[in-house]
C-alpha cells in the first residue's frame, strides 16, 4: 500500500485512509483514472502561468478564454466540465477546488455585456452537474462542501415597464456570496442578490433569494431560517 499512499499524497489526499473492504482492483482503476487526469492536467496547464501545473483534468473538458481562468494547486475538473471564462474578474479557483462531472461555468451571456466572473476559495468541492451563471459575480469561500445540481443565477431581468417587452428591458446584477465552511445540499438554487454567511447549512432543493446570517440552517421555497447550528 506504500505506492497507493504516495499516489494519494500526489492527489492531495495526504491523510486519507482507504476502507479495508475496497478491493485492490478498484483502487488500481482509480489510480489509472487519476493518473490520466494528471497527464491531461500537465497538457492543460502547459505554458500557462495562471494555471498550476498540478491540476487534474478529466475527459472532454472544454474551456473558452483560458487566459481569464486561474487555477490553484491540485484543482480537479472532472469529465465534461465546461468553463467559459470570459469575464471582467475572471474565473479564479483556489487550491484543491473540485468541480464534478458535467458542471458548467458561464460568465457572459451576451456580447453587449461582459460578465463579472467567479471566485471559489480553497478546499471547496461541488458535485456533478452544477451550473454557475456568473454575469453578476459569484464569490464562494473556503471549505464549502456542495452537492449535485446546484445552480447560481447572478442576473435578473427587468420587468417593471408594462409598455415594453420583458426581453427588451435589459437585466440587472447584484451578485451572489457564499461564506466559508458551508454545506449546501443537492438541488439548491441561488438567485441574484442571495448570500449566506460563514457556517451555514442549506437543505436540499432550497431556493435562496436573500441574505442569511452566520450558522443559519436554511430550507424551503423561498428559503427561510429553520434553525441555527449553535443553538439546540
Amino acid at each position: 500500500m506504500k505506492l497507493i499512499d504516495k499516489l494519494l499524497v500526489i492527489a492531495g489526499k495526504k491523510d486519507f485512509k482507504i476502507d479495508d473492504k475496497i478491493s485492490t482492483g478498484y483502487i488500481l482503476r482509480m489510480c489509472w483514472k487519476y493518473g490520466w487526469m494528471m497527464i491531461r492536467g500537465k497538457i492543460f496547464s502547459f505554458g500557462r502561468h495562471n494555471i498550476s501545473n498540478s491540476v487534474f483534468v478529466g475527459k472532454r473538458v472544454k474551456t473558452l478564454e483560458k487566459r481569464y481562468l486561474h487555477m490553484g494547486n491540485q484543482c480537479k475538473l472532472h469529465d465534461n466540465v465546461y468553463v467559459d471564462a470570459l469575464s471582467r474578474d475572471g474565473v479564479r479557483l483556489g487550491d484543491r477546488v473540485i468541480l464534478g462531472r458535467g458542471t458548467r461555468i458561464e460568465c457572459t451571456g451576451s456580447l453587449k455585456y461582459v460578465g463579472k466572473g467567479v471566485m471559489i476559495g480553497n478546499d471547496t468541492t461541488f458535485g456533478n452537474d452544477c451550473f454557475f451563471g456568473a454575469a453578476g459575480g459569484i464569490k464562494i469561500g473556503n471549505d464549502v462542501v456542495a452537492g449535485q445540481f446546484i445552480r447560481f443565477h447572478s442576473e435578473n431581468h427587468n420587468y417593471e415597464d408594462m409598455d415594453t417587452l420583458i426581453k427588451d428591458q435589459g437585466v440587472n446584477h447584484k451578485g451572489i456570496i457564499v461564506g466559508d465552511n458551508c454545506w449546501i445540499g443537492s438541488g439548491v438554487v441561488f438567485l441574484d442578490g442571495a448570500s449566506i454567511a460563514n457556517g451555514c447549512v442549506v437543505a436540499a432543493n432550497a431556493v435562496i433569494t436573500k441574505q442569511f446570517p452566520e450558522n443559519s440552517i436554511i430550507g424551503g421555497v423561498p428559503a427561510k431560517i429553520i434553525g441555527y447550528r449553535d443553538k439546540k
